[in-house]
């Protein structure tokens, strides 16, 4: 029996000292692809290819939202169902949008398997409409949306 308990805490205490000594790296990014940089508006965009970052740069840039997020996730369709889970949102049968909030953390996570270039401006507006209104309520981001989408609507005018 002594020796049992012997073994058993010559193993835990050489765990302990074991635990701190790793070669690995755990980012939620790819091996491959280079670690986000805040940008100048202080917003970090993990996950997606270089053009969908570019497109939501431009796009909040051109929105101006009072409030901004904190970070913006690419996330495949599967993760983007268990983050709904995990924060605890219920996402109606029949709900389009390929994004959703977490308001306390300033998080925006986006389907990834399901964004579509011209859709993202209009969700995302819905989105920073959330973060402005700081309201789950969907009523209350479409109204704040709507001054958002028509700010991108103006610069597509624009560029015409």
């Amino acid at each position: 029996m002594k020796l049992a308990v012997g073994t058993v805490l010559f193993f835990l205490g050489f765990a302990q000292f074991s635990w701190a000594q790793t070669n690995a790296c755990f980012n939620l990014v790819s091996g491959d692809s280079p670690t986000p940089r805040p940008s100048p508006n202080s917003y970090v965009i993990f996950g997606g290819s270089p053009q969908q970052e570019a497109l939501v740069r431009v796009q909040i840039q051109i929105m101006q939202p009072a409030v901004l997020p904190l970070r913006v996730f690419f996330v495949p369709h599967w993760k983007y169902v268990d983050n709904t889970r995990i924060f605890h949102l219920r996402v109606p049968t029949g709900y389009t949008s390929a994004m959703f909030t977490h308001l306390p953390s300033r998080t925006v996570f986006i389907d990834a398997d399901r964004y579509i270039d011209e859709s993202l401006g209009y969700w995302l507006a819905h989105e920073l409409g959330h973060l402005a209104t700081s309201s789950p309520r969907e009523d209350d981001a479409e109204k704040a949306a709507h001054e958002f989408r028509k700010r991108l609507k103006q610069a597509r005018i624009e560029t015409r």
